[in-house]
């Protein structure tokens, strides 16, 4: 704070930081497995998605189709 003034800053619109926001549909098995290791590792549901998200596309190959 300058001069004792509070100064608020606008709020970036959603989807200005660089995330996107989006629903999946999933088994629940699967949420039962994210659930147990978000448990076990105090990250929440998002974070390990993410995370797993990232591990699977970095490690991805597509296969062309033979024509």
């Amino acid at each position: 704070m300058k001069s004792g003034h509070l100064v608020i800053k606008p709020k970036r619109p959603k989807g200005d930081d660089g995330y996107k926001v989006f629903s999946i549909r999933i088994k629940e098995e699967i949420v039962a497995q994210i659930d147990d290791i978000s448990l076990k590792t105090g990250r929440s549901r998002n974070e390990l998605i993410s995370i797993f998200l990232e591990y699977a596309l970095g490690r991805c190959v597509v296969e062309e189709e033979n024509s």
